[in-house]
């Protein structure tokens, strides 16, 4: 058998396309086809028999079920576009803010940027679900003992021991919200930080001399420079952080959906989903649209 002489280039070539197959293969089996397959679901009654699904057309029926037999979906739909209004520019508000301060020279800089960001690496699955208390840990006490360390409750309890717990059921209610609210959004804030992070590195030292010549208080220097500047990357978390507030699967359109398709109403299910991600799509346009208009670009 002859062996081919091929040359180094070529082989990396090789090895590119070897890679890029691979990866289209999944991408195909395990993404493309499921989400054509979603969307054909969306109009058909999908029930589930032996060794297969039985299919029956129904058009949009299934999408005005939805938006008007549903008591729920509007209801939940509702609520998760007003939950991502307000949570979204105390995000990027906070996000920056914290850049900021851990872009500066002070010592155990490493560590604050490793603590803001260590969310990002274990927030995800079980271990997210223990910290917020949403995982039955019963008869794991080293998790229940966990979980209890990042407690929403804590402020109940400290409420309770200074006996003024159930003085007043609003503002208790408003004051457990909140700190519920802002663990959870500290959680999210690790990607935005780290794109913060790298647009102020990317202020160039000229720019920041000719502040200082100029007698720019650090005031100025925020609105003038710092802010033009990250301008671009607050677009990009602004549209990164609205998708992936919609696509979180706890919040109450998601758990419905899922919820729906545990009880094998696939097309249901289906239409629900596709409502969601087209009014997802339909936001993030708008938004994108409205933001890079005044976008700051350095040419």
């Amino acid at each position: 058998m002859k062996k081919l002489n091929l040359s180094y280039e070529k082989k990396k070539g090789l090895y590119g396309y070897g890679f890029i197959g691979i990866w289209f293969i999944g991408a195909l089996m395990f993404f493309i086809i499921p989400v054509i397959q979603s969307f054909i679901y969306a109009f058909y009654d999908v029930t589930p028999d032996v060794g297969a699904l039985v299919m029956k057309p129904l058009g949009i029926d299934n999408f005005k079920r939805a938006f008007t037999i549903d008591p729920d979906f509007r209801v939940n739909l509702t609520s998760v576009l007003g939950d991502t209004a307000w949570q979204t520019p105390i995000v990027l508000i906070f996000s920056l803010f914290v850049a900021i301060i851990i872009n500066q020279e002070f010592k155990g800089r490493t560590f604050a940027r490793a603590v803001f960001f260590l969310p990002v690496i274990i927030a995800t699955g079980p271990v997210y679900a223990i910290i917020t208390g949403n995982l039955n840990t019963s008869g794991t006490a080293e998790a229940e003992q966990f979980s209890s360390m990042f407690s929403a409750n804590m402020v109940d309890e400290l409420l309770e021991f200074v006996g003024i717990y159930g003085f007043n059921d609003k503002l208790t209610e408003i004051l457990s919200t909140m700190t519920s609210d802002i663990l959870n959004l500290v959680w999210k804030c690790g990607i935005q930080i780290i794109v913060f992070l790298s647009a102020l590195q990317g202020i160039p030292s000229s720019a920041k001399e000719a502040a200082g010549i100029e007698g720019a208080t650090a005031w100025e220097f925020f609105w003038k420079i710092t802010l033009p500047y990250v301008s671009p990357m607050i677009l990009v978390n602004l549209v990164y952080t609205i998708i992936d507030t919609f696509v979180a699967t706890d919040n109450k359109v998601m758990t419905q959906v899922l919820r729906i398709q545990d009880d094998w109403k696939y097309g249901l299910s289906a239409a629900m989903a596709w409502s969601y991600f087209i009014i997802v799509l339909i936001v993030v346009g708008i938004i994108f649209a409205i933001m890079n208009k005044i976008v700051y670009y350095d040419d």
